[in-house]
C-alpha cells in the first residue's frame, strides 16, 4: 500500500505507513494473545481510522507541496504517488492542478474516491509504475512514502519510473525522514512511544518501538495496538529505508535529476512546522530528522 500512516516519533506526525505488503510488515505471534495480521495494517486497512489518528485539517503537507510547485513554475499535471486517503491530492486539485493520485491500497483508493473527490485515483506500486511517458509536470511523494523502497533496486525502480512519467524539466517533490539523523543519535530509539486516539467511541492505544537495522540500512518499527472494544490486540511490523543526503543526491544524479533543494526544513512535519510562503533558511542544512527535496528532471 503506497500509503502513509504514522511512524510514531516522539511527537507522532501524520503520514508514513507501509507502502507495499512486505514480510517485515506482517504481525508475528511473539506475545501471547497477539493476533497475526499478515499484510493487514489497522490504519491503512481502515482509512477513516488513519484520518482520525493523524488529522491534518489545514492540509499542511499539500500546502507545502503546492508552494514548492509554484516557486519552481511547475505545470499543472501532478502525480501524487503514495496518495493514501487522497487528502493532499484533493488539496492540489482544488489549487488548480490536474492531479492523479496513485496507491497500491484498494482500501485507500476507494476511500479517496468517495471522501476526497476530484483527482483521478489509480492503482500503482511506487517501486515501479507505468502511467505513461512524459505525462506529468510534477511527481509529489510525501510523508516518507519514498522510503518504502527498501532496496537499491526498488529505489532505482522508483526514480526510473518518476523520470519516465515526467515531462522534460518536470519536478520531483518529496518529504521524508532523514537517515543522517540517526548517525550518533538515539533519542527516537531509546524509549517505546505510547500513542492513541478515539474514534466512534472506541479508544485505540499503540506502543511503538523503533530499531535501526544497520546491515539493511532500515529503520524498523514494531507497533502493538489495543482497543477497549474487546477486540484482540494486534502487532504490526514495518520499515523505512534510511537514506543519507549525499546518497540521495548521488541516486538522483544517476537517474538524470538536478537537485534544486535538499534541506531539513522548515517543512510540514518539522517542529515548528512550515508556514505559508516560508523559504528554507540561509545555509539550510540536512542535520535534523526530516529531509525536503525538490529536484528537476534534466532534458
Amino acid at each position: 500500500m503506497n500509503t502513509r500512516p504514522g511512524e510514531a516519533p516522539v511527537n507522532p506526525r501524520p503520514g508514513e505507513a507501509p507502502v507495499n505488503p512486505r514480510p517485515e510488515e506482517t504481525s508475528v505471534n511473539s506475545q501471547a494473545g497477539i493476533v497475526p495480521v499478515n499484510s493487514r495494517n489497522l490504519l491503512t486497512d481502515n482509512p477513516e481510522l488513519y484520518e482520525a489518528r493523524f488529522p491534518d485539517p489545514d492540509r499542511l503537507a499539500g500546502r507545502w507541496a503546492e508552494d514548492c510547485l509554484r516557486r519552481y513554475g511547475s505545470g499543472p499535471r501532478v502525480l501524487d504517488i503514495g496518495c493514501g486517503t487522497g487528502r493532499d491530492a484533493e488539496f492540489l486539485q482544488r489549487s488548480g492542478r490536474v492531479v492523479t493520485g496513485a496507491d497500491l491500497s484498494e482500501a485507500m483508493l476507494g476511500y479517496a474516491r468517495v471522501t476526497h473527490p476530484g483527482p483521478e485515483y489509480v492503482g500503482a506500486d511506487l517501486t515501479g509504475f507505468e502511467l505513461g511517458a512524459g505525462v506529468f509536470d510534477a511527481v509529489v511523494c510525501l510523508d516518507s512514502a519514498l522510503l518504502y523502497c527498501h532496496t537499491n533496486d526498488q529505489l532505482d525502480g522508483f526514480l526510473g519510473s518518476c523520470r519516465r512519467a515526467l515531462a522534460p524539466g518536470g519536478l520531483l517533490v518529496a518529504e521524508m525522514r532523514n537517515g543522517g539523523y540517526f548517525l550518533g543519535r538515539t533519542d527516537l530509539l531509546d524509549t517505546p512511544v505510547v500513542g492513541g486516539f478515539t474514534w466512534q467511541g472506541t479508544a485505540y492505544r499503540s506502543v511503538t518501538t523503533l530499531t535501526v537495522d544497520r546491515t539493511a540500512q532500515l529503520l524498523r518499527r514494531v507497533r502493538n495496538w489495543t482497543a477497549d472494544d474487546g477486540s484482540p490486540p494486534l502487532q504490526q511490523r514495518s520499515a523505512w529505508r534510511l537514506l543519507f543526503p549525499q546518497e540521495l543526491r548521488y541516486l538522483l544524479a544517476a537517474h538524470g535529476f538536478e537537485v534544486l533543494e535538499l534541506h531539513d526544513g522548515p517543512g510540514p512535519r518539522t517542529e515548528p512546522p512550515w508556514r505559508e510562503g516560508e523559504l528554507p533558511g540561509a545555509g539550510a542544512g540536512a542535520d535534523a530528522d526530516r529531509l525536503h527535496l525538490v529536484a528537476r528532471r534534466r532534458n
